[in-house]
């Protein structure tokens, strides 16, 4: 059931860390809610535990022990008479049964249902569901493999190259792509074993490999009262290991007319899962610009800020309104972006193996420039440990013209101040001084393809 108006949103727990929890504490300040934070003995002195008005330590620095601890999480909202959770993104941000112990125990999720998060976090139920509803998908399997042998046969059936996938993953993760036979089945039972361990379930299936590939999001948001919006697209293609390292909007790469198809798939898809809160649609795009489905997250984006720049609207906001049972604020035809928005990931790694740089970070300054919003996690003395993402900041950009952008993130990167730990920085620079990311005309090979030729120097 979602929430109905006039829900009391007051005093919000943030079920999350670093700078996702300093984030969301901001927006919640602007709007007079008072904040939880939560902290492992890792993030004891971490900036974000500073900045709620209260704070409570959850446990040890694994986040078995600690962030997931959905029991302990709700003991501390219900004593200190919290009626809001948020939970960020990653940890229990697409757990159903968090969000229904949630609700169960009278407080607002800030997100969407647990039936939603369900559905559509199983990727063939996802894939299904929009297949029947008749959105394009990538050709794959309807159910979940479970020998090699059909595994091979349904290979067999679509053609190499395939992408082996964990039914219920996520951020990369039980992703494999395979050429030939040989490699399906190197790789398959490994990949059923790692689906087991990060996602407790071993299904996997196949879907065909989409050669020289844009991946492209659209932002959606939902209410109550079936209201549902999109905010525009975002280009996510430069990736590392399936992992996003750069976003951008709006994608230097589609046709108006293909942006409109698919926005209107995007908000089709909302509209057959009955969506309510923020979510995205992504998709795959080919080098004709034929896109396919290919998931949707049910939680608010890593990358959510670049919307934000291009639409003046804050997203963290919104979800909290729509938690509350009241409607969207705007509807879409009053929804307007302009100007151009990049990220750059800033993580905590060696720009040549692109290995953890765990560490005291000893120093930490930057200058200051007009379009320029850093969303960080760690401040000058914080310690980048084993224990969890290494990403240090999120460094977000915004002008009239993408070229400007461009200009302002090398020099920002040129001038930026780390020590005591490697930064991917270096890689930036390489990066924006591309001609094939400077025209736009990068895939999601980009990473792999520039890699090994930026490798035979040193980064």
């Amino acid at each position: 059931m979602e929430a109905e108006r006039g829900t009391r949103v007051q005093k919000i727990i943030i079920a999350n860390r670093g700078e996702i929890a300093s984030r969301i504490i901001r927006t919640c300040h602007a709007l007079g809610i008072e904040t939880i934070a939560v902290y492992s003995d890792a993030d004891r002195d971490m900036p974000y535990v500073k900045e709620a008005k209260y704070a409570f330590r959850i446990g040890e620095p694994l986040v078995q022990k600690s962030y997931l601890n959905s029991d302990l999480l709700l003991k501390i909202a219900k004593s200190e008479k919290a009626d809001g959770i948020h939970p960020g993104y990653g940890f229990l941000s697409e757990n159903a049964d968090f969000a229904r112990k949630v609700r169960k125990e009278g407080l607002t999720f800030i997100g969407p249902s647990p039936e939603t998060i369900e559905r559509m976090g199983d990727k063939i139920t996802a894939r299904n569901t929009m297949e029947k509803a008749g959105i394009p998908v990538i050709p794959g399997s309807r159910e979940g493999l479970t020998t090699l042998e059909e595994a091979c046969d349904f290979a067999e059936s679509i053609g190499y190259p395939v992408m082996l996938k964990a039914s219920g993953g996520g951020g990369g993760i039980g992703m494999v792509h395979c050429e030939n036979q040989k490699e399906l089945t190197k790789f398959f039972e490994s990949t059923k074993a790692r689906a087991k361990a990060y996602f407790g379930s071993e299904k996997i299936f196949i879907e065909k490999y989409i050669q020289n590939a844009r991946h492209i999001e659209v932002q959606i948001f939902g209410d109550a009262y079936g209201n549902i919006v999109h905010l525009f697209e975002r280009d996510c293609s430069v990736q590392r290991r399936h992992q996003k390292v750069i976003e951008e909007t709006p994608s230097p790469f589609l046709s108006e007319h293909t942006r409109k198809q698919m926005y209107a798939a995007a908000l089709k898809a909302a509209e057959v899962v009955h969506y309510v809160n923020a979510g995205t649609i992504e998709f795959i795009v080919d080098e004709e610009e034929n896109f396919y489905f290919l998931e949707m997250n049910t939680r608010l984006q890593v990358e959510h800020p670049i919307t934000e720049q291009i639409t003046g609207l804050d997203l963290v906001k919104w979800q909290i309104l729509v938690a509350k049972g009241e409607r969207l604020p705007l509807l879409q035809n009053e929804i307007n972006r302009s100007g151009h928005a990049m990220e750059f990931r800033l993580y905590a790694e060696d720009p040549n193996t692109f290995m953890p740089s765990p560490g005291k970070i000893t120093g930490f300054k930057w200058k200051e420039f007009e379009g320029v919003r850093i969303d960080h996690g760690y401040l000058e003395g914080c310690f980048v440990t084993t224990f969890y993402d290494p990403m240090v900041a999120k460094c977000i950009f915004y002008s009239k013209a993408r070229e400007d952008v461009l200009k302002t993130a090398k020099e920002f990167f040129q001038n930026i101040k780390i020590e005591g730990i490697k930064t991917n920085i270096p890689l930036f620079i390489n990066i924006i001084d591309d001609s094939d990311f400077q025209n736009g005309t990068y895939t999601t090979k980009f990473l792999i393809e520039k890699t090994l030729q930026w490798s035979r120097g040193s980064l």
